[in-house]
């Protein structure tokens, strides 16, 4: 098992790596304090090719990988969250359903403005009242004629309001299974459309800079052939993206983790206390190595569940096993990085006090920490 780079992963990672130190970092801190979203950023992250990473050159995209995907998600999150999470959500939730399960018609008309980052697009399952517990979804979808009438609510949805959004795939009950159980299918459905409403964004404790709302469903009303994949499907096809999903979830949480390396580091040497660097003093040197140990090893419980996905293994429980390790210590690291920083962690002048504040969330998004638990015992037959 050989877990170095390929010269075209190599170049990959080292481009992005640049781009979030010379271009995301000079302008983020301000984005983040005024709760605005980083358009700049993202065009030019279209024009790099990020959104089309692993998305085949017919649609529009590089024809990479999936672990292409999770290097870039690494680096930015290196330097901010808010923009990585925009580009995680984009292609795994927002353009990969429609590559994964759409018609041929629906990936002509959608993926090149989402692969080449001129629009985004959001997926509507989380609701107000079901999280992990997305069995319990009651929006619903009636067919009328040739359209789905759709009615319902979801919340936390991200790049759902944006001036790009173009679409939100939501997932909505369509009827009932011979077993008595919800029959779930997931419908296309464009921004604008009369009856789908974007309420304001939400006032949040991290990744301000990225967009997320609560959408609401009146009466909307969509063509027939807006269902994406097979009618029934749907609670098989989130599934799938969101076991994919947490792959790329974990290498986000590597890059926090490792930013705060990187962040403690860098302060360690300038800060003097008591006449000599604070990195020259044993409490902080272990803090540092145990925040890069945690890194690096949580790097490769992604690597490892993006290798068995690419080969077409089993990857449910590594995956799982990644994300909730990953998002773990990349708390544990935001908390000791803080501390290292001493007062000034708390000032939100240091990327520290940004990547705090950003942590917590990786531990809920995508499946809880208490999920992915069950995710692994199930797996191990239990």
């Amino acid at each position: 098992m050989d877990f170095r780079l390929s010269e075209e992963h190599q170049a990959l990672r080292d481009s992005v790596r640049d781009f979030a130190r010379e271009v995301v970092a000079p302008v983020i801190a301000e984005h983040y304090e005024q709760h605005t979203f980083p358009y700049e950023v993202i065009r030019q992250m279209g024009k790099m090719g990020l959104f089309g990473l692993p998305f085949a050159e017919e649609y529009g995209g590089m024809g990479g990988d999936y672990f292409a995907l999770c290097l870039a998600l690494e680096e930015l999150a290196r330097v901010d969250s808010s923009v990585a999470i925009t580009l995680e959500a984009a292609v795994s939730l927002g353009a990969m359903p429609i590559y994964r399960f759409g018609t041929e018609e629906q990936k002509a008309r959608w993926l090149p403005k989402l692969l080449s980052g001129e629009a985004l697009a959001g997926f509507g399952l989380t609701e107000p009242g079901t999280g992990s517990d997305a069995g319990g979804t009651e929006t619903r979808a009636v067919l009328d004629g040739d359209e789905w009438v759709i009615n319902g609510s979801k919340a936390f949805i991200t790049n759902s309001g944006t001036d790009i959004t173009a679409l939100v795939t939501v997932t909505a009950v369509t009827g009932t299974r011979p077993d008595g159980a919800k029959e779930l299918s997931t419908i296309i459905v464009p921004s604008g459309t009369p009856g789908f409403t974007v309420a304001p964004g939400y006032s949040k404790v991290g990744w301000t800079a990225s967009d997320t709302h609560e959408l609401t469903f009146d009466d909307c009303r969509v063509p027939a052939e807006n269902l994406l994949g097979e009618r029934g499907r749907g609670f098989a096809q989130f599934l799938r993206i969101l076991d994919e999903g947490r792959i790329a979830i974990a290498a986000l949480a590597v890059g926090l983790a490792q930013g705060c390396v990187d962040e403690s580091i860098k302060y360690a040497r300038e800060r003097h206390a008591f006449g000599q660097p604070i990195g020259n003093y044993q409490a902080i040197q272990f803090k540092v190595a145990d925040m890069e140990m945690k890194a690096h090893t949580a790097r490769l419980a992604y690597y490892d569940a993006a290798a068995r996905m690419l080969a077409g293994e089993p990857f449910k429980r590594q995956a799982a096993i990644a994300k909730l390790h990953a998002s773990t210590i990349a708390v544990d690291n935001a908390r000791e990085a803080t501390q290292i920083h001493g007062g000034y962690g708390f000032m939100n002048e240091y990327p520290v006090a940004r990547f705090w504040r950003d942590s917590k969330i990786l531990e809920i998004g995508e499946g809880t920490s208490e999920v992915q638990r069950m995710i692994i015992a199930r797996d191990l037959g239990m």
